[in-house]
């Protein structure tokens, strides 16, 4: 097969594929269909690992296969790797305090945080009050790129990059056990047409994951098969034979793989469970996922700048607001809060009851504001990541019916909210939080449009949104879960479970919560029978034997809004959302979270692991995604090295499990931590780590 340079692909303003001639197909088949695409693929692939989606914690997995030595093929839906740091502009690191004082990060999020101070001479360039670092999207795009050529050239390994590219169709085995191969779709602009990152992504997502050429999208059919090393080309049917060679990666940002295999995953509220105590309902309810946002930058100016009323504005404006609390209610505060880049200054300004350094003409802000460019629809009218049942309405799991699972008049509406966030920033007078609203106009500003731009695109939106929450999976039945494993808000939680609240609870449900925090006193709970009102909580998170990573972040929830649409006048949250709200103890990425059921040689990592809502509240931040990737990009390498698949490394657990702790081994020597300083059953006195 013809090879090319992944890396002079990823730093083209515009890419154009290379006219390699159709390889001699292998027709794919959908999971149990005969589906196959309308033309012989224009490429054929092989890989060690597919890694599904360029984000955050694919960027990990890729950099710890390289480094490894595999032959790694990278797609994504952009043209920037780094998802929350790049490509949806979010750009300012989400760490708890205690955790960033030790600097106890894996080693590549480190580095990352080092190459940011190198670039500008400090780790904090805007002088943001929400962060310890913000930064430029841009930049940050232009680092991770440096350490994927670095780890590939330390490693030899290869990357096989494929930008604008979407995942369409799987091969599965006959047991439906392996993913034998997959289809994507890559497109590029039809001649004649502007460059990609000219319009918004709902202007082209459904488009680019249709086979058909479009007025708009040139495409190339991309298949991904395991690699052949050393077998004779011609057998006709090597995929059964080697589907247990290469694993599968769902790093994508809303769980396109396992919505695509089929295999159990939740989305949105969970029941009402001991485990779970603080979700609203007993029954779950799969359309309140946590709200998404459009990024954009905005630049001070010296004089005030046009400032035309989207035409859409009036729709949204009712939503618009800075804070309840007066003292924060107020321009300044929420500008500096994301401030990406300040020119260096000795003045000092206050912003809310912050004293910071000063803004002055150049300043740059990124906005990602609950009352401004959050979109939170929570109604099966206007969820933006369909549902199973929606999937099948719709026909997306019927053969080739796959348009990526969300809900474009959602991304559409998104976009529109964040546009006319800007608008009333600068221009308008209301405030839905505050009655009567003393908001002011602040027209010395402009959005920051064009490739040259933070955001990298003519209108000004971060390129995709950033995703809070996606498909969660359900994951395999082990000791203590014979529904399937998950994270779950009490093992990591520091709330007061004696809250009047819970106290509510139904009396069985309540005890069985109190077992549940009673740590080393379970069983002793169990066989003499102690109240609740006896038992001491636990004051640390959960241990897991089978960790591969760590995390640390307080329970953050930007809630679904009680009707639809969101922007209703009047609108409310969700009641009952915020419950579980609040700090959190440092936690650990079991292995068992990221292997779904079913498929046997799929990984998960990003924010579809198996957690539920409350705790996937607090497994979504930057350095998350980095450790939960270096855990896939590590564990794949690592079965692939021992020709096992994934969950043979954790079915007999809690029996000792030799390979397992070996995988440990290797993730520690890589200066990737399995666990926090101090993590043991009898040590009590993890308080300190609170993330605030």
């Amino acid at each position: 097969m013809v090879e090319f340079s992944p890396f002079l692909l990823l730093r083209a303003a515009r890419f154009n594929l290379l006219g390699l001639a159709a390889l001699a197909p292998i027709l794919l088949q959908a999971p149990g269909n005969g589906a196959s695409p309308p033309r012989s693929p224009d490429q054929t692939v092989e890989c060690e690992i597919l890694v599904v989606g360029g984000g955050l914690a694919g960027t990990s997995t890729a950099i710890e296969a390289l480094r490894a030595g595999r032959t790694v093929c990278m797609t994504e839906i952009t043209d920037w790797v780094g998802g929350q740091l790049t490509s949806q502009g979010t750009s300012a690191l989400d760490e708890a305090r205690r955790q960033r004082q030790l600097l106890f990060f894996p080693r590549g999020y480190k580095e990352f945080r080092q190459r940011i101070q190198q670039k500008y001479g400090r780790l904090n360039p805007g002088d943001c009050w929400v962060s310890a670092s913000c930064f430029l999207p841009r930049d940050a795009q232009q680092i991770l790129v440096e350490m994927l050529e670095e780890a590939a050239r330390e490693g030899k390994g290869q990357l096989k990059w494929f930008p604008f590219t979407v995942i369409k169709d799987l091969s599965v085995s006959a047991d439906k056990t392996l993913i034998e191969g997959a289809i994507a779709i890559q497109h590029s602009p039809a001649p004649g047409t502007p460059p990609l990152n000219t319009e918004p992504l709902s202007h082209i997502f459904e488009d680019a994951h249709r086979y058909e050429n479009s007025a708009r999208l040139s495409k190339q059919i991309l298949q991904f098969i395991p690699a052949r090393e050393g077998e004779q080309r011609s057998d006709p049917h090597p995929e059964a034979k080697w589907a247990s060679r290469w694993i599968v990666v769902d790093a994508s940002e809303n769980g396109d793989v396992i919505a695509l295999a089929d295999v159990p995953y939740r989305s949105g509220l969970d029941p009402r469970t001991y485990r779970n105590p603080s979700s609203p309902t007993e029954t779950g309810d799969p359309y309140c996922l946590q709200g998404y946002t459009y990024t954009f930058a905005m630049e001070r100016t010296q004089e005030p700048q046009p400032q035309p009323m989207p035409p859409f504005y009036p729709q949204y404006e009712p939503y618009y607001g800075y804070d309840e609390d007066p003292e924060r209610a107020e321009f300044e505060y929420v500008f500096t809060y994301r401030r990406i880049w300040n020119p260096p200054t000795d003045l000092m300004e206050r912003a809310g009851p912050f004293t910071l350094p000063a803004s002055s003409p150049g300043s740059i802000s990124m906005q990602n504001w609950t009352w401004g460019n959050d979109y939170r629809p929570g109604t099966d009218r206007d969820n933006l990541v369909l549902s199973r049942g929606q999937l099948q309405q719709t026909g997306q799991l019927a053969p080739g019916g796959w348009l990526g699972g969300l809900r474009t008049e959602s991304l559409k509406n998104a976009e529109e909210i964040a546009l006319g966030y800007y608008y009333w920033l600068v221009a308008g007078t209301t405030d839905s939080q505050l009655t009567p609203s003393q908001k002011k106009p602040h027209p010395n500003h402009r959005l920051l449009t064009g490739f040259d731009s933070p955001m990298g695109t003519i209108h000004g939106l971060s390129k995709y949104p950033y995703i809070r929450e996606g498909r969660r999976i359900i994951g395999r039945p082990s000791s203590g879960y014979p529904d399937g494993f998950s994270i779950s808000e009490t093992d990591f939680s520091m709330a007061d479970f004696r809250e009047d609240y819970y106290q509510n609870l139904p009396e069985q449900l309540y005890k069985n919560l109190w077992t549940d925090l009673a740590g080393l006193e379970t069983y002793k709970v169990i066989i003499e029978g102690i109240p609740p009102e006896q038992v001491k909580q636990r004051t640390r998170s959960r241990i897991y034997i089978d960790s591969v990573g760590i995390s640390q972040y307080a329970i953050d929830f930007h809630p679904c809004m009680l009707e639809s649409p969101p922007e209703k006048p009047g609108n409310i949250e969700r009641p009952g959302v915020r419950q579980a709200h609040g700090p959190s103890y440092p936690a650990q990425i079991p292995l068992r979270a990221m292997i779904p059921q079913r498929i046997n040689n799929l990984l998960v990592a990003g924010k579809s692991i198996a957690t539920s809502y409350s705790a996937a509240a607090a497994y979504r931040v930057h350095s998350f995604e980095w450790s939960v990737g270096a855990a896939a990009g590590t564990t794949a390498s690592f079965v692939l090295e021992k020709e096992i698949l994934p969950y043979q490394l954790i079915d007999q657990l809690p029996s000792i499990e030799p390979r397992l702790i070996a995988l440990q081994q290797r993730l520690a020597a890589n200066g990737n931590p399995t666990a926090f300083p101090g993590t043991s059953i009898f040590n009590l006195d993890w308080r300190n780590w609170a993330p605030w």
